[in-house]
């Protein structure tokens, strides 16, 4: 079927489109930073709180963190996934070899709804696919949710099963992060957690707090850089571009931090800042520093770790954005063209005991979406 395009009318929407985000984006007065929140004390704004970072070579090592995931076989009652988290070592652009852990942890974990004490429930158990890997990944015990726990739910649905199937992967990184601390770096170190310092699930914190003690004994600088910020200010413009909009006004030079605010409760505990990491960076990022840290450090100590994150952020594939976090992710993410390679052995194991039928019947309860793939070709 041939459909006619009017490419006039598209314009002219397109116009209207434009014109009405251009008159709703008002950057004469960017505002002040907003949290909705009485915990987090905002730090003083622009423009005497830039602070430029220094191109400096690090005398300091930086480990990254990062995870993955996918499902290779579901429905709403189950969901099996592969997990995959990864670390890297860097001194600035040099890559360091591990001296004992594994740099890649893979498992499985099996996420099935059970019904007790009037309500559905979704147990958790994974399976590590070597016998090393065991005590690197989280507890079983840890990874039971009510289906109407709000750490998990979206809006007043029950809890997607893929969704909380994933937890398993997110606490596995702050699991990784530990170790990495315990058995890969010093004190003076840097490792950085792709994604805020922040807890949002049920159980997370015993994972975040585990890492967090493992750094404060160690001496390891504890931080995390956020790929996307949905964090906004007094005015409604989000924060991240207001500050890139203040640095432009004020002609702040190179690569810069600024601090934003401090916040110290059970789920986050961390000084937040914007930063630029390359002078000729796109994009700014949210960067946290464990607070308990940030509180007692030095100018001296806050200008290696800022300058070992920028040293490490000159990649020409991403300018301003730290390689380690890129590599992080590319070894960490499980694409969807290695799912069969998970799912055939599952599927034939599922075969040998005689219980296809049983199982795909509720997979084909859930979603007809890859049916509809298949036929539009």
């Amino acid at each position: 079927m041939y459909v006619l395009r009017d490419t006039h009318m598209s314009a002219e929407i397109s116009k209207k489109i434009a014109d009405f985000l251009d008159s709703g984006i008002e950057e004469d007065d960017v505002g002040q930073p907003y949290f909705g929140n009485p915990d987090y004390e905002l730090l003083p704004f622009p423009p005497a709180s830039f602070v430029p970072i220094k191109d400096v070579e690090p005398n300091i090592r930086t480990a990254f963190v990062d995870g993955g995931n996918q499902e290779i076989l579901g429905a709403p009652n189950f969901s099996a996934q592969i997990n995959r988290v990864y670390f890297n070592i860097f001194k600035g652009r040099d890559r360091i070899l591990p001296k004992s852990l594994p740099r890649k942890i893979e498992f499985y974990s099996a996420t099935m709804s059970d019904f007790r004490n009037g309500e559905i429930f979704y147990d958790t158990q994974v399976f590590p696919l070597k016998i090393e890997f065991e005590g690197l990944i989280p507890e079983d015990r840890h990874l039971s949710f009510s289906s109407v726990d709000r750490t998990v739910t979206f809006g007043n649905q029950r809890a997607d099963i893929q969704h909380v199937a994933s937890v398993a992967r997110r606490f596995a990184e702050w699991e990784l992060a530990k170790h990495v601390i315990e058995s890969e770096l010093e004190n003076g170190d840097l490792i950085v957690h792709d994604g805020s310092l922040q807890t949002s699930l049920t159980n997370e914190q015993i994972y975040m707090a585990r890492a967090l003690e493992a750094a404060m004994e160690r001496g390891v600088i504890f931080a995390g850089i956020s790929k996307t910020s949905t964090l906004f200010t007094t005015v409604g413009l989000s924060l991240l571009g207001a500050v890139q909009k203040l640095a432009e006004d004020y002609k702040v030079e190179g690569p810069w931090c600024i601090p934003i605010a401090r916040v110290a409760n059970v789920q986050h505990n961390a000084f937040i800042y914007v930063v630029k990491l390359h002078e000729s960076a796109n994009y700014v990022f949210r960067y946290e520093i464990y607070g308990e840290q940030a509180r007692s450090m030095s100018e001296e100590d806050f200008c290696n770790v800022t300058s070992a994150l920028a040293s490490n952020s000159k990649d020409i594939s991403f300018p301003g954005y730290p390689y380690g976090l890129i590599d992080a992710d590319s070894f960490a993410r499980v694409s969807g063209d290695e799912i069969d390679t998970y799912r055939v052995p599952l599927m034939s194991e599922i075969s040998k005991l005689g219980k296809w039928k049983k199982i795909s019947r509720h997979v084909c309860s859930g979603d007809a979406h890859s049916m509809l793939d298949v036929l539009k070709g």
